[in-house]
């Protein structure tokens, strides 16, 4: 095959040109830093490039929503602790009340500051987040979720609803509870039932709390009241079930065995005729803290006189101790909980954090110039051009009019 001298001019240049766009090329990479400037430069690499950077973009944001999500899981981690706290000194208080020493005076101080606390309680169940926005008013988060009414009664404004965040493409992740949850329910787990004597009570009699033998017995849920007959009789009635028992024999300290036997009871002192003592599931009586500590400040204000009304005090004191007990054990566990998702979060920004530096890293090794690679790539493309250039400035010479003229 004969290759003309047109030709061969052409096919030189054109080496030449290649060469010449190759190291331009490669002197952007190296000034701009940038290996994959256009799509043309690595069509496969672009596409790669395309779904490391929606990649990269999706985890900034899930970083983003584990922030958020563990700032607002972390202020009602604090507002929980300041809530034992009050619920803490609550319990004091009403130790101290038990105090048979004490006069009408003495109690009247403990129910002012049971009062104080409760306004207390009252501003933790208001509480704000650091953006203004209320902890426990589900999704009225601009309204205080708790109010008191012109009785002087506490009343919930909040809603059910629990704001969750998504924190990796597969969680959501629920970031607060509720002031229905926290202030005015019980947990199921570890609860107890709440004993209590009916207010008009003449007698001595007190009752303690309950002992559970058979924690699967069934009739544990049912509701009872104990109902004197006599000084020494009484009757057993399962409200639940609506049945009476035959009339037993009191006698004080001694254990009535409630429903199927899963628990019983003791009632110390000397009940009257006509007195009357309830046996309540936990999940059945009051769950209110607020409505059982104005309970229990009413008890501590009225004046006590005789064995009946130091009974009924008694009393008193005693179911709202077992009620604050099941507000405790409440708030303990939404506070686990509370700490669990903590806890969790933690562990998913480590995971994201990881995988946004290797997605970067891989975004990185697409994108960004290789220096060693590039600048050797263009130093052997330099040294290629300047031989060809000499090279076809040697051939322009091989022509024979040169040797004729010489």
């Amino acid at each position: 095959m004969r290759i003309s001298t047109s030709q061969y001019f052409g096919m030189n240049v054109q080496t030449m040109d290649d060469q010449q766009s190759t190291l331009a090329q490669l002197y952007q990479q190296l000034s701009s830093g940038v290996s994959l400037a256009t799509p043309s430069d690595n069509p496969v690499g672009a596409a790669q490039a395309v779904q490391l950077s929606m990649q990269g973009a999706t985890l900034s944001q899930y970083a983003s929503n584990q922030n958020t999500a563990l700032q607002a899981l972390q202020s009602e981690d604090g507002s929980l602790s300041s809530v034992n706290t009050v619920l803490t000194t609550i319990n004091t208080l009403l130790v101290r009340a038990g105090d048979g020493s004490l006069n009408d005076g003495d109690r009247g101080d403990i129910a002012t500051q049971l009062q104080g606390i409760r306004s207390q309680l009252m501003g933790l169940a208001n509480g704000t987040d650091g953006s203004g926005n209320y902890l426990y008013a589900g999704y009225q988060a601009s309204t205080p979720p708790f109010s008191v009414d012109a009785s002087g009664a506490v009343q919930y404004n909040g809603d059910n609803g629990i704001q969750h965040v998504q924190v990796t493409g597969t969680r959501n992740i629920a970031i607060g509870d509720t002031g229905r949850d926290v202030f005015l329910g019980i947990s199921p787990a570890g609860s107890s039932p709440v004993t209590a004597g009916n207010s008009s009570n003449t007698g001595s009699g007190t009752i303690g709390n309950v002992s559970v033998s058979n924690p699967t017995d069934p009739t544990n849920q049912h509701k009872y009241t104990i109902n004197f007959t006599s000084t020494t009789t009484y009757t057993i009635t399962d409200v639940t079930a609506a049945t009476t028992s035959a009339p037993q024999t009191y006698a004080a300290g001694q254990a009535i065995t409630l429903g199927g036997g899963g628990q019983n009871v003791t009632i110390s002192g000397a009940p009257n005729a006509g007195d009357s003592f309830s046996v309540t599931p936990a999940a059945q009586s009051s769950t209110d803290v607020f409505a059982n500590l104005d309970k229990v400040i009413a008890a501590l204000q009225t004046s006590v006189s005789g064995a009946g009304g130091q009974a009924n005090l008694t009393n008193a004191l005693g179911t709202a101790m077992t009620q604050l007990h099941n507000t405790m054990n409440n708030v303990t566990s939404i506070q686990t909980s509370v700490g669990g998702r903590e806890q969790e979060i933690e562990a998913l920004q480590t995971v994201t954090q990881t995988n946004s530096l290797q997605t970067s890293s891989n975004l990185a090794d697409l994108t960004q110039t290789d220096l060693t690679s590039t600048i050797s790539k263009y130093t052997m493309t330099q040294f290629s051009l300047q031989a060809a250039q000499q090279g076809f400035s040697m051939i322009q010479k091989l022509s024979l009019f040169d040797y004729i003229g010489n």
